[in-house]
């Protein structure tokens, strides 16, 4: 465990705070009070550094980073380090969830540059915003063969003031490459073939041990297992399954899942998904709780429905606002050391329990009296203890095993808690509301229809103006411009609502996002939508993203949204779109499909089969719930269902007009069933809809 910012002993209310004291986010207000002199990004900054002919310092974090903290306390805490970025610099700080436009960019600076990225992100640049160097965390001095900061700042600034020419030429050379990498252009492909690849190669990097798809450290990927289970339905293809099976129950039964107050860390540090990096990010719950759902669909294993019911149960506690917006992160520090909040001591679980209780928990739970935690810098057992499952509690164990997690819980929350990133990001409450919409229909709780809806309100209330744009952050007031997550995840979650809730609201509030999408992020001339609005500002390059990183990539999810608004509105020209987007990327894609698993998930919808289900009648009719089953409790993920409420009808006719003709049977809930182009007999029998939707009987 490490030293980080929260636990220096100077009180911030001693000090004279930088240029970051009236910002909004959390990070760029943790360091409102370092001796450095930051800035935040924008034209104060740059006009400072043209002035005064110095480069920039860039630093792009996050407040849940660990070694963003760790940075902090070690060099921008450090009055020698602040002292030569004040002198010969001008230091900018970036919180890259409020802008992952600028994050992105630098990031593949970074790449570019080094080969590998990640947070801190370290970049110089010219007053420009040219970059000429980059790097990551830097500690403040040498060790290890990783050059020191102090180290840096000394070349760099030598450089700049001997030989600015090549610094410039460099920087130049830079952004060329930027350039054209952010202009694909479409090309053929074949649909079946990037499917079958995408699946080799996750196969070729599954842990068949331990599941996942690297050897450490392990993150969720979430949309991989989605994708794993459509090339399953697809191909009937066990192993795909399987890979999906074990990746969710060694995640399950780890450290990286929390088994005393629910949701998941961001990652594992090690192949047995043990020791976790401790932050909560709301995009893993709500990626992870969709992933959960769908398992829990094609195999009906209630394990996989438990699981996520407890990280909505978290979201719900923990990550909600009382205006119904979901908060973005949670620390993985507290009390200065990483992991403090959740580890324990044997000697305080046995406080803590009674005799019965340890048995139990002894046998189904990895203890040990030294601990199974390992110190970070000295590799040692330090007597602390992730808590984690040998393996599943019987049916009889269940109801003892949660009394002894309450009890737990109820003593963990004595302790002082990570501090929580309580911004609210549009793009990841689309996520959460998705996965909320999802859970509500799937396992028939109107609790979570009724969070996603305050959610929705939340968001149209103070995160829309007046001309129907989106903002990207609230943080007690909105600001900053929407990119293409926000619409586009946004947009996921009203289709999902609407399945959910069958309100004509959320469908027309959809279709009024895409048109603002299409307005402002689509390349007309190539096709594609950029990251980033037509009166954005302007940066560097204006980059098209499509790879799916931590989250699923906005044109991803956009081809998807695509798809589902052209069914539902018989709009083809919508589904053109779709069919331009994937080709823009072919060749991108192609190289490594397994990098792109949203979008391949995106393309399998796209080749089908699809189904379009209009169902006529009220919800009060008989079969209803017979109807609705079919629908939520079997895993068809390539379909949209429509429902035309006799009692409310003359809305949704008003919006989907070709619906005004269908008509009931029998005076029972009517299923209208189409796929590729071609429609079946209308029927009130729930068989034969299975059949009709090939789910057999």
């Amino acid at each position: 465990m490490s030293f980080v910012a929260s636990a220096m002993t100077e009180s911030n209310q001693n000090r004279t705070p930088n240029n970051l004291i009236n910002e909004k986010s959390p990070y760029l207000l943790q360091h409102a009070h370092n001796p450095v002199n930051w800035f935040p990004w924008g034209d104060e900054a740059f006009q400072k550094a043209k002035n005064e002919d110095k480069p920039i310092f860039l630093s792009i974090g996050y407040s849940t980073c660990h070694w963003c903290h760790v940075m902090e306390y070690e060099s921008f805490e450090d009055k020698e380090v602040a002292d030569k970025l004040n002198e010969k610099f001008i230091a900018i700080k970036v919180d890259r969830e409020e802008r992952p436009d600028i994050d992105s960019i630098y990031m593949n600076v970074a790449q570019l540059i080094t080969g590998r990225g990640g947070w801190p992100l370290t970049i110089f640049m010219t007053p420009d915003k040219q970059p000429f160097f980059a790097g990551t965390y830097f500690p403040k001095t040498s060790r290890f063969g990783i050059t020191g900061l102090m180290e840096i700042l000394d070349q760099i600034s030598s450089v700049w003031e001997e030989k600015k020419e090549e610094i410039l030429d460099t920087a130049g050379k830079i952004v060329d490459v930027l350039q054209k990498a952010a202009s694909p252009y479409q090309t053929e492909y074949n649909g079946d073939e990037l499917i079958i690849r995408a699946f080799d190669e996750l196969d070729n990097r599954f842990d068949e041990k331990f599941g996942g798809f690297a050897v450490a450290p392990k993150f969720p990927s979430s949309h991989n297992l989605i994708f794993l289970l459509r090339y399953w339905k697809r191909f009937g293809d066990k192993l795909a399954l399987s890979m999906v099976e074990t990746t969710l129950q060694k995640m399950q039964l780890g450290g990286i899942y929390d088994h005393i107050g629910f949701g998941f860390h961001r990652y594992s540090t090690d192949r047995e998904w043990l020791v976790p990096h401790f932050e909560k990010m709301l995009y893993d719950q709500a990626m992870l709780t969709l992933a959960y759902i769908e398992a829990y669909q094609a195999t009906k294993k209630g394990n996989y429905k438990q699981t996520a019911i407890s990280i909505l149960e978290y979201v719900l506690r923990d990550m909600t606002s009382p205006d119904g917006g979901f908060y973005s992160a949670e620390d993985a520090d507290s009390e200065g050391l990483e992991g403090k909040f959740y580890v324990w001591k044997l000697s305080e679980i046995k406080s803590i329990l009674d005799d019965d209780e340890m048995k139990l928990l002894s046998k189904l739970y990895k203890l040990e009296e030294e601990g199974n935690y390992l110190e970070e810098s000295t590799k040692e057992k330090t007597g602390d203890n992730i808590i984690h499952l040998k393996g599943y509690a019987t049916k009889e164990e269940k109801p003892k095993v949660e009394q002894i997690r309450k009890k737990l819980f109820e003593v963990r929350e004595k302790r002082v808690h990570p501090s929580k990133d309580d911004k609210i990001l549009t793009d990841w409450n689309g996520l959460m509301i998705a996965a909320l919409a999802r859970a509500a229909r799937v396992f028939e709780n109107e609790q979570y229809q009724i969070a996603a809806e305050k959610a929705i309100r939340f968001i149209t209330s103070e995160l829309l103006s007046k001309e129907g744009r989106l903002i990207h952050r609230y943080r007690g007031e909105a600001g900053l411009t929407a990119n293409l997550d926000d619409y586009a995840f946004l947009i996921w979650g009203l289709l999902e609502l609407y399945e959910t809730s069958f309100n004509v609201d959320f469908l027309k509030q959809a279709l009024a996002l895409n048109s603002t999408v299409i307005k402002h992020f689509w390349d007309e001339e190539n096709g594609g939508f950029y990251f980033t609005p037509d009166d954005g500002e302007k940066l560097l390059v204006r980059e098209k993203l499509i790879y799916d990183g931590a989250i699923p990539s906005g044109n991803s999810v956009m081809m998807y949204n695509l798809l589902k608004l052209s069914r539902i509105y018989s709009k083809p020209d919508l589904e053109e779109k779709a069919a331009i987007l994937m080709a823009v990327f072919a060749k991108q894609v192609s190289k490594s499909p397994s990098a792109f698993t949203f979008l391949i998930s995106s393309l399998d919808y796209a080749i089908g089969p699809a189904y379009e289900i209009v169902l006529v009648g009220k919800k009060s009719d008989v079969n209803y719930t017979e109807m609705m089953d079919v629908l939520n409790q079997e895993f068809l993920p390539n379909k949209v269902v429509i429902f035309k409420d006799l009692e409310t009808e003359a809305e949704l006719v008003q919006v989907l007009e070709q619906l005004k003709d269908f008509k009931t049977q029998k005076n029972k809930i009517t299923a209208y069933v189409c796929e590729q182009f071609s429609c079946q007999r209308p029927t009130t029998e729930s068989s034969i809809v299975k059949n009709q939707l090939g789910l057999g009987n």
